[in-house]
């Protein structure tokens, strides 16, 4: 097509909407007319969304191996390849597997004292992580130990839901349409812009990767749901498969609270447009409380969960839940509705995944002609609805109805396209705001843009709009390509040598102090235990992260001493890539987060708030380095590389009987 003239395109573009107008003919979904040819039609398109699912799986499958070449690196290499919360999770997975039975890794797990030192926490209350229990389960009952490793089981299963994701939007893209060509477009666009739509090949155990599958399922279920002239039994059908989605949906993410919230605000627009039926709005509703109070049975009554604000504002305010609330100060500072030294709201906004939607972006989805339809699709027919109502509303206003047609009636969009629509448009909004949050939205963009191109409305205009610059669509392909074509291996060595010598040289019941990040590794790949790890939805592991991370701030060595010591930590591992560190810019540094929360001149040239004050004491990370006496007496270096620096806690001044944990320091903002 993009080799021919114009003359010659003109014309084939003429001959593909006649044919996309036959096509539609026999695939109109709701006229209830299945002749031989409407079946063999709409096989094929199963059979296309299906291989599309399989070809992406494989997709993500090959890119997965070709940068880590993970089928031939060593074993421990393959675990530290699950970065920071994703061996935490993947951990548990190992977990089960070793246990000796089913029921004792489940017992493990309820009462686990191996995660947060001198704690015992129920983790399948704490985490999401029965996804975790029901591979491990699965893989110990059925017959493929001999010629399948655990850890590609586990990864495996995660890239096949990218299989699941892709069919999901596929059946959206259709059931909008009335046509599987606009599914099939769907997960062409979904692969093309893999860069948006996954980051599953870099963060397999990342639980959205387990729970957007779900999600768009979901969705697909919404817009099946909403579609005019359904049968009872039909609607029936459709809720239950609804209800199961948006449970493993919820079962899978901590964040479904908030997702789920926005979705509740699209049916209450929905409904405040009469755009659906009050039945429809008390279904939906219905289906999500049952979801999230099944969810809360399900995690042991988890009390963040019950009080969640997609259930009630009111409820939240009287269990006075503290769980998220980092939640609530990350969207106060970043709209700068509150304080900005929060340390917990600072991790966040200092991190890329939380700031702003990057502009580069549109240039990928322009790119591979995503953005064009997408754009036409959400704008131009809107403005045609709206245009259309205000002129009969304005004939009707001067007395003069249409004639012939009585009086004239307001034109309505479907129900199932307007869900969408504010779907795109609610979770658009989110994903300009927060980065993290588009791969909410570009899966269902690629769906939403297929439905405007393949639909009978928007044939014509988006087709003329694939005019623009020829090279501009061609110019993925080369890069889809070299992407594959591209090999790399795993490379840590100074990551292995620390697990290789935590794992032979100090005790199984070690306890280790240091980063979120790395501590989860450790955990995965040393099954030692950690005094904190990056599963952030905790007040107590959050006071005391901050008190861990005072080896990073200004403080003495009595002082950390004092805090390791209370944590319960033997051990502590400092990295200088956070001691030095040089990938943020002053005031997103740890170490300057540290400092703020302390009320502390940060370091370096740079304006600095007129209350700060210096810090009385030299910045620990480094100062413990000199092997001063005030240091040696107190942490003694047992390993060290380029990277990592690992000091042994000397027994202190015993603590009396009745000392606790220390409550959260000082805090000097204002």
């Amino acid at each position: 097509l993009l080799s021919v003239n114009q003359h010659h395109y003109q014309q084939t573009v003429k001959v593909l909407y006649n044919t996309f107008n036959i096509v539609l003919c026999y695939v109109t979904l709701s006229s209830g007319v299945w002749t031989w040819r409407t079946v063999l039609w709409v096989a094929i398109g199963w059979i296309v969304g299906i291989s599309l699912g399989m070809l992406c799986c494989i997709y993500v499958a090959t890119l997965h191996e070709n940068d880590l070449w993970f089928s031939n690196i060593k074993e421990v290499e393959r675990e530290i390849s699950f970065r920071t919360e994703c061996g935490l999770y993947y951990s548990y997975y190992k977990q089960m597997l070793r246990a000796p039975s089913i029921q004792q890794g489940l017992s493990e797990l309820i009462s686990d004292n191996a995660t947060e030192s001198k704690r015992t926490i129920n983790l399948l209350r704490r985490m999401n992580i029965y996804q975790e229990v029901f591979l491990g389960v699965l893989y110990r009952i059925l017959p493929i130990q001999a010629y399948l490793e655990p850890v590609y089981f586990y990864i495996y299963t995660v890239f096949s839901l990218q299989a699941v994701y892709v069919i999901a939007l596929f059946i959206t893209s259709w059931l909008l349409s009335g046509s599987w060509l606009a599914g099939a477009l769907t997960g062409v666009w979904y692969i093309l812009n893999r860069v948006d739509t996954t980051r599953v090949e870099f963060t397999v155990s990342l639980r959205e990767n387990w729970s957007l599958p779900f999600f768009a399922l979901q969705i697909a279920a919404i817009t099946c749901y909403l579609r005019p002239h359904l049968k009872p039994i039909q609607q029936k059908v459709v809720l239950w498969l609804m209800f199961l989605a948006t449970l493993c949906f919820c079962l899978t993410w901590q964040f479904n609270q908030f997702i789920l919230l926005v979705q509740a605000l699209i049916i209450f627009t929905l409904d405040c447009l009469d755009l659906i039926s009050t039945e429809q709005v008390t279904c939906l509703y219905l289906v999500q409380v049952s979801s999230l109070l099944s969810v809360w049975l399900l995690q042991f009554c988890n009390s963040m969960i019950l009080g969640s604000l997609a259930l009630s504002f009111i409820v939240a305010q009287a269990l006075q839940l503290r769980s998220d609330e980092h939640i609530f100060k990350f969207i106060k500072s970043k709209f700068g509705l509150g304080p900005t030294r929060d340390f917990d709201a600072s991790l966040y906004l200092c991190e890329e995944a939380f700031g702003l939607l990057p502009l580069d972006t549109f240039d990928r989805l322009a790119g591979t002609l995503l953005a064009y339809p997408y754009l036409v699709t959400l704008i131009v027919p809107r403005l045609y609805v709206l245009c259309i109502n205000v002129i009969l509303s304005d004939s009707s206003a001067v007395g003069r109805p249409q004639k012939g047609r009585g009086e004239a009636r307001p034109i309505c969009m479907r129900a199932d396209v307007a869900y969408n629509l504010l779907h795109t448009v609610f979770f658009g909004l989110l994903a300009l705001g927060t980065m993290r949050m588009k791969y909410l939205w570009t899966g269902h963009m690629c769906a939403f843009a297929a439905y405007g191109v393949c639909g009978k409305e928007l044939w014509s205009l988006c087709l003329n709009m694939i005019h623009c610059n020829t090279k501009t669509k061609v110019k993925f392909w080369p890069k889809l390509m070299t992407e594959l074509s591209e090999l790399r291996e795993f490379y840590d060595p100074d990551t292995v040598e620390l697990m290789t010598w935590i794992s032979s040289k100090t005790p199984k019941k070690a306890v280790f102090a240091g980063s979120m990040q790395l501590l989860a590794g450790i955990k995965l790949c040393t099954g030692r235990v950690l005094t904190n790890h990056p599963h952030y939805e905790d007040r107590a592991l959050r006071e005391r992260t901050r008190q861990v991370y005072q080896i990073y701030a200004h403080q003495s060595p009595e002082e950390v001493h004092g805090i390791l010591r209370t944590a319960g930590a033997d051990f502590v591992v400092m990295e200088d890539s956070i001691c030095y560190e040089r990938r943020h810019g002053r005031g997103c540094r740890l170490r300057d987060l540290l400092d703020l929360a302390n009320g502390h001149i940060m370091d370096g040239p740079g304006d600095n708030d007129p209350d700060l004050v210096h810090a009385s004491h030299p910045r620990f990370c480094e100062s413990v380095k000199t092997d001063g006496p005030a240091y040696t007496a107190l942490f003694t270096r047992v390993f060290q590389n380029k990277t990592f620096h690992v000091y042994k806690l000397r027994r202190g001044k015993k603590r009396a009987k009745g000392d606790r944990e220390p409550v959260a320091m000082e805090d000097k903002t204002h």
